[in-house]
């Protein structure tokens, strides 16, 4: 489990195969989780002043791998009795996501980006994303060409991989798992399954 939080911007030392080698001020141990730009990976190598995870066939088909270059976004697994901030993330990558605009705003950025129109059921606004590990919410849903906007202050951008993201760049997308998981539970209902069904059936309880 993690938060969304960014522990540290890491060095990417080489990525051969399926094995990614970071270089980072954070000392993990072999079989920590670890967070690499949102992906759970799992630390199959320790050397010195570096790690390696393995990224498996099916993780590399999910993943924006053009991302996994240069500096990448690393976050450590959560502790029993760690603070918790930003929201409770899984480490599971649902899709890529794709920047289509960006409009700065004087002391912010607004990102709007487009995902694959199946995941947009799980997209709220005001609710919770994460886009390649970092914690964001979502500003307002444009569902009628699949996309959201986040903005984004210049703290947040100086200190993470916004700085790098233009039109076309692809992202990691995680979902909100409260979304995900309240849809679920709710699609075989009788009901019209929408944001404002789902308020209504939770305010009978």
């Amino acid at each position: 489990m993690f938060t969304g939080l960014i522990r540290e911007m890491a060095k990417v030392e080489s990525f051969v195969g399926s094995l990614l080698t970071i270089k980072a001020s954070y000392k993990p141990k072999i079989g920590d989780s670890i967070a690499i730009n949102g992906a759970c990976l799992t630390v199959v190598q320790i050397k010195n002043g570096s790690f390696s995870v393995e990224l498996s066939p099916e993780s590399q088909s999910v993943l924006a791998l053009e991302n996994y270059k240069n500096e990448v976004h690393i976050e450590p697994a959560m502790m029993m009795g760690d603070r918790f901030e930003g929201h409770i993330v899984q480490g599971h990558v649902d899709c890529i996501g794709k920047i289509v605009a960006i409009k700065n705003n004087g002391n912010s950025a607004d990102f709007y980006i487009e995902l694959p129109k199946e995941y947009m059921k799980f997209v709220i606004p005001k609710g919770s994303i994460t886009v390649d590990g970092v914690s964001l919410t979502v500003n307002d849903v444009i569902g009628t060409k699949n996309q959201f906007r986040l903005t984004i202050i210049p703290h947040t951008i100086e200190n993470t991989l916004f700085k790098t993201y233009k039109i076309n760049s692809k992202v990691n997308i995680e979902t909100d798992m409260f979304a995900r998981y309240i849809y679920n539970m709710f699609k075989g209902s009788k009901d019209k399954l929408d944001w404002d069904t789902v308020d209504s059936i939770m305010a009978r309880y």
